[in-house]
């Protein structure tokens, strides 16, 4: 077959499938369009999710009869003022959009320049051109697209249902409203008001975004949200991190936007479930909204059509900025979990009672910065040590043997243990409520991160057993050995012993007397599906993870009042304490307004 040179009608159409994929691109390239033009109110409408109408209306600086002309065009574009294709400042400069929606749509195009004493309107249907008329409009630009793609009903077929693509649009409004919180922003669907998001002034920036992220995530989400500010090289980020307590089954609530562009990158996918690691579980995703300000040729954002990609010149250094201004910002949580843990029981026993209705919203538990007057670890008091043998003599504890003064204020957030029940969960009172907390959970992440700080400082120390522990674990056995050296920077001494066994002779010392076969076992397990020692390094914190919980307080195990006061303050004391290494809550705050309320005393 020759090559011939294609009919213009069907290159726009082609350019059309690159930029207009669905009713919510062409929401997306015209709501960037309207910020471009200086716009302060945007107001979406639109009818069938899109495939009947889509009106975008604005107060930006408007277009002349000429700039119409052009506008409808291919490759013309007022926001590239000169030919450096990395010195882009606004959202869209390849001209194709409006074209590419004239080519599949019935375009019409309404605008009033600034200034200007009279508005006019032009129109495309099906990629064929008017010229332009006079018009009716106040000011600023308004854009109708009617019946989407019906110049090419093959790819209107592939539409989905008008609820499904809704909520296309749903997201892409609310994704770049929360980049622009200056910007007033309206959604109507059939004729029906679904949001209204007044413009936010008078504060900074990052209160701004605080405000405009309330307003659409919900107080819940940003009551519970630490936020993450930093700074490298030019670069800068900030935004919120959700405590890692509250999170989702995927990662539909992770907004990511590079100089203002709502993006989805595996790179910074990536990064956040860094900033995130041993504090969530590996298949539940955390909440977070990040900006990155990056300098002018530091981020190509010209590789992809719909620019939802971008591409980072040193990828390595916003990855980490990333992860630390994470970390960092989750840290000075301290030992928060989210507020709304406990939910579910109230909802539940509100239910059970004939209460009703719980309040979704909760009163997070009041943090408080790190407390000169802990005891030293490992011991959880001076006078006694979690890490005697189980037979050591302890009691279980009633709400009666507890006592305590009840008119004496607890000493810290986390209160006065008053029980222990199940010789598993310590009950203590607060000022104003009560916290139940998973003592092996607890004791698990307080393990951890000493592990952590230990391998940071230089080493783990060692502790000797007096008749070391024999394991025989078949043909797991070499694999573990091939991984001795990295084990012994955590301070775990193996050696061969025979055929398929091995011998441990060191354990850390903040293990004391845990499970050392269970935990020797277990490693084994996860080094034979590993990738050799590479592989052990590169997931140095999951092991440290494993070490923790085989070295903690196990459920069952019957604690003194000393040793439960001990181990609350610990945790007030210890980053990321609300949080196990599973990523699993290690306390719950009941309010004493909540149980007055199950009991109709309120």
């Amino acid at each position: 077959m020759p090559i011939r040179r294609l009919p213009e009608a069907v290159v726009n159409r082609i350019a059309a499938g690159e930029v207009v994929e669905r009713p919510a691109s062409a929401v997306k390239e015209l709501i960037e369009n309207a910020l471009d033009a200086g716009a302060r109110r945007i107001d979406v409408s639109v009818r069938d999710g899109g495939r009947s109408l889509i009106s975008v209306a604005d107060d930006g600086s408007g277009m002349t009869a000429d700039e119409l002309e052009l506008a409808v065009d291919r490759h013309a574009t007022s926001k590239l003022p000169g030919d450096d294709l990395a010195a882009v400042t606004t959202f869209g400069f390849r001209g194709e959009a409006l074209p590419s929606m004239g080519a599949v749509a019935r375009l019409t195009l309404t605008s009033r320049a600034a200034g200007s004493d009279a508005a006019w309107q032009i129109s495309v249907e099906g990629g064929k051109k008017g010229t332009p008329t006079p018009a009716a409009l106040s000011r600023g630009t308004r854009v109708d697209v009617r019946d989407l793609f019906f110049a090419t009903p093959a790819r209107l077929k592939f539409l989905k249902a008008a609820p499904t693509e809704f909520s296309h649009i749903v997201r892409v409004v609310e994704r770049v409203a929360m980049a622009h919180p200056e910007v007033a922003f309206s959604l109507t669907h059939d004729e029906r008001a679904v949001l209204k998001l007044p413009a936010a002034s008078g504060m900074d920036l990052n209160e701004r975004h605080g405000e405009r992220l309330r307003a659409i995530l919900g107080a819940d989400v940003l009551d519970n949200a630490a936020a993450v500010v930093g700074e490298r090289d030019g670069t800068r980020i900030s935004g919120f991190a959700v405590l890692p307590t509250l999170n989702r089954r995927t990662n539909a609530q992770q907004y990511l936007f590079v100089d203002g562009r709502p993006v989805s990158d595996r790179l910074l996918l990536g990064a956040i479930r860094g900033g995130y690691q041993d504090l969530i579980a590996s298949d539940r995703h955390p909440i977070v909204v990040l900006f990155l300000e990056l300098p002018n040729g530091e981020v190509d954002v010209n590789v992809h059509p719909m620019k939802t990609e971008v591409r980072f010149r040193d990828p390595q250094r916003v990855r980490g900025l990333i992860v630390s201004a994470l970390r960092h910002g989750l840290g000075a949580r301290g030992h928060g979990t989210a507020s709304t843990v406990a939910a579910p029981l109230l909802q539940g026993v509100a239910a059970s009672n004939g209460v009703g209705d719980w309040p979704s919203r909760m009163t997070p538990l009041p943090l408080r910065a790190r407390h000169s007057y802990l005891p030293p670890f490992p011991g959880l008091h001076e006078a006694a040590s979690p890490y005697l043998p189980a037979s050591s003599p302890a009691r279980e504890f009633s709400l009666c043997d507890a006592g305590g003064d009840d008119d004496a204020l607890p000493g810290g957030p986390l209160g006065e243990a008053r029980a222990q029940l199940h010789g598993t969960f310590i009950v203590s009172q607060t000022a104003d409520g009560m916290v139940i907390v998973d003592q092996h959970a607890a004791h698990e992440r307080i393990v951890h991160q000493r592990l952590k700080a230990a391998l940071a400082a230089g080493g783990v120390e060692r502790q000797r057993l007096l008749i070391p522990e024999v394991i025989e674990l078949g043909d797991a056995a070499a694999r573990l050995l091939s991984c001795a050296a990295t084990l012994s920077r955590l301070g775990l001494a193996v050696e061969a012993f025979g055929t398929g066994t091995v011998i441990v002779r060191e354990v850390p010392a903040l293990l004391g007397q845990g499970d050392i076969r269970g935990l020797v076992c277990d490693l084994a397990e996860e080094i034979a599906e590993m990738d050799g020692t590479q592989a052990l390094e590169d997931r140095f914190s999951e092991v440290c993870a494993r070490m923790a919980c085989h070295g903690s307080i196990r459920a069952g195990r019957r604690l003194t009042v000393a040793e439960m006061n001990a181990l609350l303050r610990q945790m007030e004391s210890t980053e990321f304490s609300g949080q196990c290494s599973h990523g699993r809550p290690t306390f719950v705050e009941l309010k004493l307004a909540d149980i007055e309320r199950l009991f109709k005393r309120r």
